[in-house]
């Protein structure tokens, strides 16, 4: 594969754009109103249709729309949606046993993950793994091996940033409104530090905000107490916001020299989504421990802590595991998953995303003053919308325009603590026709009256 095609694996279902019935159609109400009488009224949709198949870059609903993914079930269907190859390695697993649970009959799929993850994830130092099944409960393991690690109890997160929705990673998590409201109290010991927002900072340099920071943390804390810095390399949820230069490896200095242990939570990031298999290398920073997630199994769900093995094997005997942490049916997902992202080299593909999109949305920058920024890595961009002129945050022209292209046939998300960010995590093996068309549309929207 070249960096500028996609491998593709849309076979089955076309890869075009095409609305065959107003948005939501008939079937999709059908199973709107059976779902408002047996489904939690806590649990949100983004789309208004129900799904029947995704290949590629479309997904289609029950009644034959076809839209244009750009959300990746939230940069998790990366190697595409139903892909094959991930497909066929499910069946097969799932036709010799679907599940023992390791700590009580272990089997070899779970041993080739970590492998993999030790030879994937940055650094060359010797590595140990422990499989999981959500990214918050990464987290959450991340954060117990380090405090095992170090005897110490403080974990030091970011502002903006996100980690999850367990009592844990909610106390970890800033935004409010919709992940921790009315959920409280909260887990103990969780200190925020300012995070680097070039475009919010006043043009502060990356090492100066980290060391803004790190005075935080040295006053309000005391770096003898701080067990873990856990930071996601780019804030996901809190609006793709990439840190200066130098912000990244300053902490990562900061927390080597006063034996702190640094987490970087590579949740949305990892798996080539940005350019790289880890965003953390675009820095060239090497973590103590990784937590994985969203793009490691194809769909399945499968995460993990990945770290130096002298941390992780601090760990007594039965301290860490779960039921269905590293389920056999998702390690086989897991592993076909891994063969493709390194066979059809999907980094070099979110690279040529990135220019392909960048290429449409910094010019459209001029024509559409609410536009504010566009940034990201690779497959993983985002523009930030603001009042005309000023930095003031516009949620309610950011929900617009993610309205508008969902009545369109493109599926956008939306992120941000000021809720005024539009997101695009397109899978790595979509169609540039089809990129082209999902710009088309953003900018016929964000150009039109609101």
């Amino acid at each position: 594969m070249t960096s500028g095609s996609a491998p593709g694996n849309g076979a089955g279902l076309v890869q075009t754009r095409s609305l065959v019935t107003p948005l939501p159609g008939p079937r999709s109400l059908e199973i709107a109103a059976r779902r408002s009488t047996a489904v939690a009224a806590g649990v949100a949709s983004m789309l208004p249709v129900y799904v029947a198949r995704a290949r590629g870059g479309i997904v289609e609903d029950v009644d034959g729309n076809r839209l244009v993914d750009m959300g990746s079930g939230i940069a998790v269907t990366s190697v595409g949606n139903a892909a094959p190859e991930v497909a066929a390695a499910v069946a097969a697993q799932a036709a010799d046993f679907t599940h023992t649970c390791f700590m009580v009959g272990p089997y070899e799929s779970y041993v080739a993950v970590c492998e993999a993850l030790s030879r994937l994830t940055p650094g060359s130092h010797e590595k140990r793994s422990v499989l999981l099944s959500s990214g918050a409960e990464a987290v959450e393991n991340a954060v117990k091996i380090a405090r095992r690690a170090t005897g110490r109890d403080a974990v030091v997160v970011l502002d903006h940033a996100y980690h999850g929705r367990t009592n844990l990673t909610m106390a970890m998590t800033a935004k409010a409104m919709p992940y921790k409201a009315g959920f409280g109290p909260f887990a103990s010991e969780i200190y925020r530090a300012p995070a680097s927002y070039p475009l919010r900072d006043g043009g502060l340099a990356g090492d100066e905000a980290a060391r803004r920071a790190i005075s935080m943390i040295d006053k309000q804390v005391g770096a003898d107490a701080v067990a873990a810095l856990v930071l996601e390399p780019i804030l996901g949820e809190g609006g793709f916001i990439v840190p200066a230069s130098g912000f990244l490896a300053t902490l990562a200095a900061w927390a080597r020299q006063n034996g702190v242990v640094l987490v970087a939570d590579e949740i949305q990031t990892g798996f080539a989504r940005t350019g790289a298999m880890f965003a953390c290398e675009h820095e060239g920073v090497v973590p103590d421990l990784v937590t994985t997630a969203k793009g490691i199994a194809g769909g399945l769900p499968l995460a993990a802590v990945t770290g130096r093995a002298e941390l992780m094997d601090t760990v007594h005997p039965g301290g860490l595991g779960g039921t269905y942490g590293g389920n056999p049916v998702a390690c086989a997902a897991a592993l076909a998953a891994i063969e493709l992202y390194e066979r059809d080299d999907l980094a070099a593909r979110a690279r040529a995303i990135e220019s392909r999109l960048r290429g449409r949305l910094e010019p459209l920058r001029s024509e559409a003053p609410q536009l504010a920024e566009v940034r990201g890595r690779g497959a993983m961009l985002a523009v930030e919308i603001t009042r005309p002129g000023s930095l003031e945050p516009d949620a309610v022209e950011t929900a617009r325009i993610a309205r508008g292209c969902l009545e369109r046939g493109v599926l956008v998300l939306t992120c941000g603590t000021y809720g005024n960010v539009v997101r695009f995590l397109p899978p790595l093996v979509i169609d540039d026709a089809l990129l082209d068309d999902a710009m088309d549309v953003f900018a016929e929207v964000v150009l039109a009256a609101p």
